[in-house]
């Protein structure tokens, strides 16, 4: 490719082009060069609209459509030299195809500026990357149902301040996530939604007087319509920022589970099993099995969290309409997307190859006094008893039971009696695990009847 200097790309307006530092502040192409596929796309796109409104000729058109696809199969095969004096893809591409088809390249610039043309390539590749993390989503949402499905009456601790609360069943518990990434996925979507406008047309900042078809080049690129306003359409990184703050919400659910993956698979917990696949070793301790992937994806996420403040900080105080701070949006989200998408994969296949240690969890279930809210429940029904009165008497036999060391069931009929006179024997029938969870069966609850509902409500949404 021949080498073009920063001067002839600016004009006649410099006598000399910039030095090696102005250079290197000012060039984008180490970054932006991910956009390439995006830019020819835009850039095709534009130059069919100009023939097809008479700006240029069909011949010149055609010429400049062609050349592009030979530099984009250049770029995708390697065989591209992307130069720092030409700063970013934009110029990169326009200049090799004049390489390739000569003075003909000069005119795909009409009726546009680089600052429409890099607005449209950016939402063109957030729009392209919310779609790959939608596939992400979904994928590991249905190892979720999955794994739920597999344990819909498999009982286990429900937690508050990670202390023993209430049993609850495998499946209430992975689809408590399903819930949580479906609202990611929605957020997602909806932003793909709003983003999806056209830039191209803005040109630098306030349109331009060429008699151009902002439509056309709208629906060629598969946008629903043109921005409406010029000086918004250059100057807008809200998709941007709207991606990122999608991101960052899921990538904090992303970090809800991978912890709770780190504390169930410790030796003091054993509820689930890791693959050897996404466990290492110790280099000194042999028995060692570590939830490395999980770790990693919890500490990833700080990077999609701070890509989310650093963009918010470039633009919260730039004003109308294009500014070379907004140089500094792509790789923040570059980076977030690019470690989002790692850690879908990775939480993808963790929930895949994971195996759910039942015995542990049904023994764990039944510690911690976990059924003394089905006791307080049963004494207000059986014995028509306010609920404060119950919460006191529950108190009190669980204290009972905490000094002899023992769990409610396993206190007598006269222990119980000991504290209130008028509880019967049917009492026990509230105090076992698997009654506590087949119980709650209110709209959204543990019973595994519900769980089984949920499970195939999401089945459904997720084909």
């Amino acid at each position: 490719m021949t080498d073009k200097t920063s001067n002839a790309m600016w004009g006649g307006r410099f006598a000399a082009g910039p030095d090696a530092i102005m250079e290197a502040i000012n060039a984008s192409i180490g970054f932006d060069q991910r956009m390439a596929a995006q830019d020819i796309a835009g850039s095709r796109a534009h130059a069919a609209m100009l023939a097809a409104t008479g700006i240029v000729s069909g011949n010149d058109a055609e010429a400049m459509r062609e050349g592009l696809l030979t530099v984009l199969s250049e770029i995708e095969t390697g065989n591209f030299a992307f130069s720092t004096a030409l700063e970013d893809i934009h110029m990169n591409v326009e200049a090799r195809l004049g390489d390739l088809i000569g003075a003909a390249a000069g005119r795909l610039h009409t009726a546009r500026s680089r600052n429409d043309q890099v607005a449209t390539d950016f939402r063109l590749w957030v729009r392209d990357q919310i779609d790959a993390v939608d596939a992400a989503l979904t994928a590991l949402m249905r190892a979720l149902v999955a794994q739920a499905e597999a344990g819909a009456d498999w009982v286990m601790p429900g937690f508050t301040h990670l202390q023993v609360a209430q049993p609850v069943t495998w499946g209430h518990h992975m689809m408590a996530y399903v819930e949580m990434l479906g609202r990611d996925l929605s957020r997602f979507r909806d932003a793909r939604t709003r983003m999806n406008e056209c830039p191209l047309g803005a040109a630098a900042l306030a349109g331009t007087s060429f008699p151009i078809d902002r439509e056309m080049t709208a629906r060629e690129l598969g946008f629903a319509a043109p921005c409406a306003n010029s000086l918004d359409a250059v100057s807008d990184r809200d998709f941007a920022l709207e991606f990122l703050s999608a991101a960052s919400i899921c990538a904090m659910h992303l970090s809800r589970l991978a912890e709770e993956l780190v504390i169930w698979s410790s030796a003091q917990f054993r509820f689930v099993k890791m693959s050897d696949r996404w466990s290492t070793g110790s280099s000194i301790m042999p028995q060692k099995r570590n939830p490395d992937a999980a770790e990693l994806i919890r500490a990833k996420i700080g990077r999609i969290f701070g890509a989310n403040v650093a963009l918010m900080t470039v633009m919260k105080g730039l004003p109308l309409a294009y500014s070379k701070d907004m140089q500094e949006d792509k790789e923040q989200v570059f980076d977030a997307a690019d470690n989002l998408m790692l850690a879908l994969a990775a939480m993808a296949g963790m929930v895949c190859d994971m195996q759910a240690n039942r015995p542990a969890l049904e023994a764990a279930a039944a510690t911690g006094f976990s059924t003394a809210t089905d006791l307080a429940d049963w004494l207000v029904r059986a014995l028509n008893m306010p609920f404060r009165e119950a919460h006191r008497v529950t108190g009190s036999l669980v204290a009972l039971a905490e000094s002899r060391s023992c769990d409610l069931p396993d206190l007598t009929l006269e222990d119980m009696q000991s504290v209130h006179g008028a509880i019967t024997g049917d009492v026990f029938s509230v105090l076992g695990v698997a009654n506590s969870v087949a119980s709650r069966l209110s709209q959204g609850g543990t019973a595994p009847v519900r769980v089984r509902e949920q499970v195939a409500r999401w089945k459904a949404v997720l084909e």
